[in-house]
């Protein structure tokens, strides 16, 4: 059982200490940050883009090490969590995690795309307990935009009932 079973993700976030950037980076192309369907919200891929707009790149088993990436895995989590609420203006109609899918910029003998990721998923478990919990797939790639490390999109259940 989670500590935090009976607060609300913004609560749980707040106890984190974590502080989600106003707005989420834009899209780099033409698609929007979240399109919600029926009780589903789908989080277009975001990288590891700092506060301040700075992309952080580099090849994950070459310049960049396992143990980075994988905070770069956190940061792109902030940066959909903060998709999500410029969205709804509140994590709290976010019922759980469904799946995630994870890219990692990695050189072509790097084994721990899992580890990696994982930076993402631990977060969202602690973000929205039992129900952070889910689906993924993670896996590496030659390059992707901007030389970025690590890109994760995501797939969220709603509290639809106040539409």
């Amino acid at each position: 059982m989670y500590e935090t079973d009976f607060q609300t993700p913004e609560a749980r976030l707040a106890r984190l200490g974590i502080i989600l950037p106003e707005a989420p980076p834009s899209p780099i192309g033409a698609f929007c940050n979240v399109k919600v369907h029926g009780e589903l919200a789908y989080v277009s891929g975001q990288g590891p883009v700092t506060a301040d707009g700075t992309p952080l790149r580099g090849k994950v088993g070459g310049d960049v090490d396992a143990e980075t990436a994988r905070r770069h895995a956190k940061l792109v989590t902030i940066n959909m969590l903060s998709a999500l609420r410029a969205r709804f203006g509140t994590l709290d109609r976010v019922t759980g995690v469904v799946k995630l899918l994870g890219l990692v910029n990695a050189t072509t003998d790097f084994e721990r795309h899992p580890y990696v990721i994982d930076g993402a998923s631990a977060l969202l478990a602690e973000v929205f307990g039992p129900e952070g919990v889910h689906a993924r797939s993670s896996f590496g790639v030659a390059s992707l935009p901007n030389r970025i490390t690590v890109e994760i999109e995501s797939i969220f259940s709603l509290d639809v009932g106040n539409d």
